[in-house]
Parts: structure tokens; sequence; C-alpha cells
């Protein structure tokens, strides 16, 4: 293997075909071969041999809000990506709102490139929005290399990003369908919120009634029936019911264009477990209950849900009031979701590869980054060591997010992430990290 750069060498190589004592070759940034475990290093190569951590890929985590510029005392992208880095994800992309402008326009995304702009510790990649207005903007973004389009069926939480009308989905639905673009949905059924009790007081009991699964279920065979009509790419975001995999699963069948991701606080987490006036555990659609975890671990299982993602939605302390009525909605977690879902995964009976698959090669096919999310030849040499053995306890104050706040708090978990590296460069090592290197990237058009 003549050129290699770096040499890694692991008992426990995380790749598509499993878990296996492995080596893995890396120049240019990319990964060359995945020889034997055994096998002897070429002369100059740089070795590092990482004994029985495990070698996963780089996560891919295709749902964060980074809020730069604009609202960038919740979060930046500096802070952002260096938690991403701490927590082994080496690419994310980031989402169209509550950054003000919004990502909804071709100088709003030039606006925000400028703000990530040498900045990022890792990969950032960016959705589009679709708004009622902003037909318009949609081939311009699609165009300008944005991963796809964000869109609401209810209330966002800013104005600034107002949700589509029945119409107005059909619409873009048709419009996406004409770019062979991919349209991912928060998906709550505004009738179905509007009958629902007005959340209000420090009772999670009460915010949980105030989003009931009925929303989600009738938003999705919403997305099921619009999907099938116009052809087009569809993805269910941050999905909180399982009584929706059903629809999902019967629409696939069909060969409807369909997808679903879910988030590891609706994998770890449960409503029975939320104290009065937590509301940093707040988030739309809300933390179900026990049984309704069970069945999305279920879903998972089976491949109704493909991936697995954060939702990163932060925000101050101080717009955390303990009233559910009140607070920002949104779990801080970037720098948890390797640790907080290997948890629970292992108690499972799930292996690391298989999490692999959840968290970073099914997030990297669905944007369509075909040289992430993967430990195989090709593929960008991009890694996260990993102690899956050891634990630690959350504390809020020392995670690299902008704002100590995590639903996480006090948990203790397995898995600790060692070291990351991207494109064969280590960019955080035990809790410091290199200069940022990390790269904006674009849609590549498909073949």
């Amino acid at each position: 293997m003549p050129g290699t750069e770096l040499w890694l060498r692991s008992t426990r190589v995380v790749t598509p075909q499993g878990v296996r004592p492995a080596s893995v070759a890396v120049a240019g940034g990319r990964i060359t071969a995945v020889p034997p475990y055994e096998a002897a290093p070429p002369p100059g190569a740089l070795v590092e041999d990482l004994g029985t951590d495990a070698l996963l890929p780089g996560l891919v985590d295709t749902h964060v809000h980074i809020n730069d510029p604009g609202r960038s005392e919740w979060e930046g992208f500096g802070t952002a990506t260096r938690a991403a880095a701490a927590g082994g994800i080496t690419t994310l992309v980031d989402m169209p709102l509550n950054s003000l402008p919004p990502t909804t326009t071709l100088a709003g995304l030039r606006i925000k490139r400028r703000a990530a702009e040498g900045v990022v510790q890792v990969d950032v990649g960016f959705w589009g929005g679709a708004l009622p207005d902003n037909g318009a903007d949609l081939g311009p973004l699609h165009r300008a290399g944005v991963f796809g389009f964000k869109c609401f069926l209810s209330p966002s939480g800013v104005e600034e990003f107002p949700p589509l009308t029945a119409a107005d989905l059909e619409r873009v639905a048709a419009q996406i369908a004409a770019l062979d673009g991919l349209l991912i949905v928060h998906a709550e059924d505004p009738e179905q919120l509007e009958r629902a009790p007005e959340p209000h007081g420090p009772r999670y009991a009460g915010f949980l009634a105030s989003r009931p699964p009925a929303a989600e279920n009738r938003a999705v065979d919403r997305l099921v029936e619009v999907a099938s009509r116009h052809g087009t790419r569809v993805h269910v975001l941050h999905l909180s019911s399982a009584q929706a995999l059903e629809s999902l699963t019967r629409a696939r069948a069909r060969g409807v264009r369909i997808s679903a991701e879910t988030c590891p606080h609706f994998l770890t987490l449960t409503a029975e477990e939320v104290p009065d006036g937590a509301t940093e555990f707040k988030c739309c659609p809300p933390i179900r209950e026990a049984a309704n975890r069970e069945a999305l671990w279920a879903g998972l299982a089976d491949g109704t849900i493909d991936c697995v993602v954060s939702d990163h939605s932060p925000c101050t302390a101080e717009l955390k009031v303990p009233d559910f009525g009140r607070a920002w909605g949104g779990i801080s977690s970037l720098q948890l979701g390797l640790s907080a879902v290997w948890t629970e995964a292992r108690r499972r009976g799930h292996p690391l590869d298989r999490v692999a698959r959840w968290m970073a090669t099914a997030p990297a096919a669905l944007a369509g980054l075909g040289g992430k999310g993967a430990i195989e030849a090709g593929r960008d040499a991009d890694f996260a060591v990993f102690a899956p053995e050891e634990t630690f306890t959350v504390d809020a104050a020392a995670l690299e997010h902008r704002n100590p706040v995590t639903a996480y708090a006090g948990r203790t978990l397995y898995g600790v992430v060692r070291s990351t590296w991207l494109r064969g460069r280590r960019i955080h090592h035990h809790g410091t990290f290199a200069r940022p290197c990390g790269r904006l990237l674009e849609r590549q058009p498909a073949l």
C-alpha cells in the first residue's frame, strides 16, 4: 500500500460486515484498505495501536440546530462542532431555522456559510427551508448544494419559519419531486394539536397531553399520501410516536419513498421519569412513556426507523423556565448521543456495528454523503475511538456546547469517546482539540 500515511489498528474495528480485529490504512485523507489486524504497516506510516478500544466510523448527525448567526447566544458553529467532535461526530447537517436569517434563500445560505467558514471543528452541510412563500428560492438553493428542504406542518416556534398548509405541502412536494430533492418534515398535525389541552405549569403530564400521538400519526399518514401522489422522497423527522410505525411499514411495502429517524432522547428517556418543572426534558414532539420507547426500539431493530440523530436544539438557561407551557422546547445532547444510545443498545443486546449503522451509515445515506459513514476503502478517514465498557456521569457544565443545560445531567452512561479523527487528522483527543479543519459541504449531484 504505497503512499500510506496513517495506519490504525484495533481488536475491534466496526465495519459494515461486523466488528473484527483489523488495521485501517489511510492516505490523502481517505481509507485505502482495511487489511487484517496482523498485517505489517508500510514503512513511513504513522502507526496508532488502539488496543481494545473500538474504532467506529465518525458519526453523521443530520439534525442539528446551530442557531448561528442571529441566535448565537443559544449555540454557535464553534461550540456546536466542538461538542460534535467530543461526541465522536465528524459530520453534521445544520437545520435552516433558529438562525437569523433562516436558510430559506440563497442570500441566507451565503450568510450562514460565512458564519461557519474557518471555525468548524467537523464537516458541516446545510438544509434549506420550505416556507409558504419561498417557492422561487427552492431551485436556487438546491443548485447551491443544500441537502434537502425542511418544513413544518405545525407552528415551528419562531415567526420567521411559518408552517405549510395542506395546499402548501402539495405544491412544495411536487416542486421538490421535480428537483429530485428530499423533503424533511416536522410531522405534527395542527388540527390535532389545536384539539389538545394547552400546556401550562410545571407538570410534565400536562405538556405530554398537549402533544398527543394522534398529532404525529395523522401527520405521517398525510405525508404518506403526499409522497405517494407526487413521488417525492420524504423523510419524517424526530419520530416520537411508535403508533406511526405501522403506517410507515405499509407505505414502504408499496414502494412509497418515505423514511424516518428517531433521537437518543426518545430511545433512552421516558415520560414517567421527568420531574416536575424539569423543562430541560421539553421537546416537540415529546418524550413519551416507557412502553412507547420499547416500541421505538423494535421499529429501529426491524428497519422501519432508518437512523438515530440528535435533534440538538439548545437555548440559554434562562429560556428553560420551570413552566412547560412557556419554556423553549429542545434537548441539548450533541456530545452525548453515542453514549446514550449505546447505553440502551448494549442492554438490549445490539452490537456496536448496528449502532454505527443507525448513527453513521444511515444518516450519511439519507443526505447522500457517499464518502462518509463507514470504515471501508474509498470513504473519508473519519473515525471515533470509543471505549464501550467505560462509564461516566454527565456533568452539564463540562460539556462543549454553549449553555450548560441537558436532560442527561447526572446520568451515568456507558461508552467514552477517547478521540475523533477527520480525514485522517486527529481533531479531538481526551478533551483537547486541534485547530478547526472542518469543511463546508455541498450536496453532490446523483450520478
